[in-house]
């Protein structure tokens, strides 16, 4: 089925029903996506500051009252705890599972963040017809953990988690020039070129997501990514933190037009 013309709405309720498990990448074109981490109450203003002190990786588009599963901002009846494909569960900085909804796991001290996504200004490089090979190979975006400090706060400290896209020379200014235009989804490439320089060993091992084939003549080109807060979590280890399983996000109401420049 091609979920890219299909409105949000729809393709949330698919969600909340278990009929879609697989990552977003690619659905409701034109549309914003959104990473997600939830973490009890006396976590919230450490990771709020966080977000703050790392707008690249973290920009944040909505923050929940506390105990409420349903969003205000995003879209009309989200429901945090089942319209998202796969969650993930961190105890002690351990995944202690994946998941297709959390209502047996909800708390009543729960504070969900709706973090940026990168798959947002996918939608506008397809329309400058330019090739998005995670999307084209029909794959998991591929993450990598980089030797690139986030600015701490609180108890959250650890490394920036990048996105990787290889594009063809003549196509890097126009991707760097349209995802520019979007801090609320990450914005500009953070590094292009040779992995090594951010701390990444082998581009064919990427921490998070899957490998995708890196033709003659493309550059690998690396965006902040809204992962790093998972990454963080399993630096930092607090008691419990729920998150998307990464590629899977939740599919919001938002344009993405109406996050350009903002």
């Amino acid at each position: 089925m091609d979920y890219s013309k299909m409105k949000p709405y729809s393709v949330r309720k698919l969600i909340r029903n278990e009929e879609i498990t697989i990552p977003t990448a690619g659905m409701c074109a034109g549309f914003a996506q959104a990473n997600l981490v939830i973490l009890p109450k006396d976590l919230a203003y450490d990771f709020l500051l966080f977000t703050q002190r790392n707008p690249k990786s973290c920009p944040l588009l909505e923050v929940s009252d506390v105990g409420n599963k349903m969003l205000r901002a995003l879209g009309k009846d989200i429901d945090i705890t089942t319209d998202i494909p796969k969650y993930r569960v961190y105890k002690k900085g351990v995944m202690t599972g994946e998941y297709t909804n959390i209502k047996d796991l909800w708390r009543d001290d729960f504070v969900s963040f709706l973090i940026g996504c990168s798959f947002s200004f996918e939608s506008e490089l397809l329309e400058e017809n330019i090739t998005i090979r995670h999307i084209e190979e029909h794959c998991n975006v591929p993450m990598f953990i980089t030797n690139i400090d986030c600015n701490p706060a609180g108890i959250f400290n650890g490394k920036m988690v990048v996105s990787m896209r290889p594009l063809p020379h003549d196509q890097i200014v126009k991707s760097v020039l349209i995802s520019g235009s979007m801090p609320k989804v990450h914005g500009a490439p953070i590094h292009i070129g040779d992995p090594s320089l951010i701390g990444i060993k082998d581009i064919m091992k990427p921490d998070f997501g899957d490998y995708v084939h890196i033709k003659e003549g493309e550059v690998p080109v690396f965006w902040p990514c809204g992962v790093t807060p998972q990454s963080v979590v399993m630096n930092v280890k607090p008691d419990i933190v729920i998150t998307h399983a990464p590629g899977h996000m939740l599919i919001t109401d938002v344009k993405n037009i109406d996050l350009k420049y903002n």
